[in-house]
């Protein structure tokens, strides 16, 4: 067995490698990421993209790759910007976007050394950091803008 599969096994025997799953299924396949999603004020989505961040911190902490830790970052704070679209357009788009099953694919196929998987992510860095700091950058905005709003209304 070669050390990529090493890693592999030691991985999905690991109890972290369980709750990803987990994560995985009920956030995606049961659709709990869009169903939070309706919950007002963007709290479910809130909610959901702290539970995601459990894709990165096993990219940081358990397979120590700051290239995925990145690109696992990118696919969190996509999915939350992309459910905070209102009028349920963002809800609509998280049942099909299922960033965690696409976090799932990126930890399985870095840790077991698929050379696509592991190229895709190292070559995303940079790309990766630019999109969560202008969706970052967005966030901020948005809030901003709806401080004034209030602001001015009241």
């Amino acid at each position: 067995m070669n050390k990529s599969n090493s890693q592999l096994t030691t991985l999905r025997d690991s109890k972290i490698y369980n709750v990803l799953q987990r994560v995985s299924t009920v956030m995606d396949r049961y659709y709990l990421d869009a169903a939070a999603g309706l919950i007002p004020g963007g709290v479910g989505d809130i909610v959901t993209a702290l539970i995601s961040l459990v894709y990165v911190y096993v990219g940081a902490r358990v397979v120590k790759s700051p290239a995925l830790s990145v690109a696992l970052l990118n696919n969190t704070v996509r999915d939350l910007m992309l459910g905070l679209i209102p009028f349920y357009v963002g809800d609509i788009i998280d049942v099909f976007h299922r960033s965690n099953r696409q976090n799932m694919q990126l930890v399985e196929g870095y840790v077991s050394g698929d050379e696509q998987v592991v190229r895709q992510v190292h070559a995303r860095v940079w790309q990766s950091v630019a999109a969560i700091v202008l969706m970052l950058l967005v966030a901020g905005l948005l809030i901003w803008g709806v401080a004034r709003l209030i602001a001015a209304i009241f």
